[in-house]
């Protein structure tokens, strides 16, 4: 492993968790079941992949720092309202997360909706107040809101539990997956590139090929660590997906399909950032990291 690559990404964790700290309400502020349950949520654990993406690549562009805490802390409540939602018994029905109790299982049902609820929200929020102009604020509430619809995060779910006991190809799969998963990811990515006005530049297409290419990749590979992962590393139990019937990439190609899927995948981003040389280590870095993750 890259020592100073995980340093950093270790840096990015504490400095997305202090954004976070700072904007979440504190637990003791009424109503206080409810902010004690999103901060249970968002606080503990998680690899912070996403705000790694929006540092990294704001770093690269020269994106304003106060602007990149804004839209890490966001990227991260979405992300961390997705799984709340997630685990809910109308969804996945997932008792652990992180190696604890799910949200619903930790308080109740209802205020895990409501914690998933308020935390969409206050995304919004983070985005609303970052120290940018109105039009720059403008664009990266929009730039959030799609990769969290219908078109996004919400549709690939819905896709997902629709297509639940049945058989999916590899392109629906993959459709599925650049939707569920990909979207917020490449969204990460987009968000920097607004916040350094970059939006239609050679740097904003190289990088969103990058994105894409992870993205699917990311999603992948937890298909793949579903079924051969271990427990104690991914805190929660592998074989679900399996036992609901669940389409997967594996399910639809094989294993050792699957993992080369995600290798070439990783190529592909990798040939990407070829666009910005040695400045790109740290995004080079992420994407290695994304697929030979063991959790």
């Amino acid at each position: 492993m890259n020592t100073d690559a995980s340093q950093t990404l270790t840096h990015y964790q504490s400095r997305v968790d202090a954004a976070l700290d700072a904007r979440l309400p504190a637990a003791d502020v009424v109503p206080e079941r409810l902010h004690a349950a999103i901060r249970y949520a968002t606080l503990q654990g998680g690899k912070r992949i996403r705000p790694a993406l929006v540092y990294a690549t704001g770093e690269l562009l020269g994106a304003p720092a106060g602007a990149l805490d804004a839209a890490a802390a966001a990227v991260e409540m979405i992300h961390s309202y997705s799984l709340i939602h997630d685990d809910l018994p109308a969804m996945d029905d997932d008792d652990l997360r992180r190696g604890r109790p799910t949200c619903h299982k930790a308080f109740d049902e209802a205020t895990a909706i409501l914690a998933g609820d308020a935390l969409q929200v206050l995304a919004f929020e983070s985005l609303a107040d970052a120290p940018i102009g109105a039009q720059e604020r403008i664009g990266t509430v929009r730039i959030l809101a799609r990769a969290s619809g219908t078109h996004g995060m919400a549709g690939g779910q819905a896709i997902d539990l629709a297509s639940v006991g049945k058989t999916l190809n590899a392109l629906d799969v993959e459709r599925m997956h650049r939707y569920k998963t990909g979207a917020l990811l490449e969204a990460s990515v987009l968000l920097a590139i607004a916040l350094a006005g970059q939006e239609g530049s050679p740097a904003a297409a190289a990088l969103i090929r990058y994105a894409k290419a992870i993205g699917l990749a990311f999603q992948i590979v937890d298909d793949v660590l579903d079924i051969e992962g271990d427990p104690s590393l991914l805190g929660k139990t592998i074989g679900a997906d399996l036992a609901r019937g669940k389409p997967t990439y594996p399910a639809a190609v094989g294993l050792d399909a699957a993992r080369q899927r995600a290798h070439a995948l990783m190529a592909e981003a990798s040939a990407a950032l070829d666009h910005f040389g040695d400045d790109s280590h740290m995004l080079r870095w992420l994407g290695d990291f994304i697929v030979n993750r063991q959790s």
